[in-house]
């Protein structure tokens, strides 16, 4: 009787140490990956994995112009948090009232809107990361997804 409770109470000892070391496991990795870099940095000239951009920067005529952007990728990743729900009075997809009297002032209005912030718009939806042409890209889509 003594020793099986001798044997319970070791186990329970071991469960418990076992325990504590897992959770300062989990503690370390939450640690790093805080204290982890946020992005890494690109010089001008150098290949940092994004195709989308010319050697010039991003983009900054009117209109996306380039088919190999994708604005619902980009709509459905940063944009449907506001534009689907109307938080902060956010035009929603689909409300063409709300969308003409924002495309009264004319597109390019729109677009440096939502490039620079308007409002409680961010800048670039934000995502500081988006390229003027995948902004205005994201934007053509919203658009003619609500006409």
């Amino acid at each position: 009787m003594k020793s099986s409770k001798l044997i319970v109470g070791c186990l329970a000892t071991l469960g418990l140490t076992g325990l504590t070391f897992a959770q300062e496991d989990a503690s370390h990795d939450a640690i790093a990956k805080r204290l982890a870099p946020v992005g890494d940095l690109c010089l001008q000239g150098q290949d940092c994995g994004t195709s989308t951009s010319s050697a010039g920067g991003g983009d900054t005529s009117a209109g996306s112009g380039d088919g190999n952007i994708d604005g619902q990728a980009i709509y459905e990743s940063i944009c449907t948090s506001c534009h689907a729900t109307g938080v902060a009075n956010a035009p929603k997809m689909g409300d063409t009232e709300a969308w003409s009297q924002r495309l009264e002032k004319g597109t390019d209005t729109l677009y440096t809107h939502v490039i620079d912030g308007f409002n409680a718009m961010p800048p670039k939806g934000g995502d500081p990361s988006l390229s003027d042409a995948e902004v205005k890209a994201a934007v053509d889509y919203l658009l003619e997804e609500s006409q």
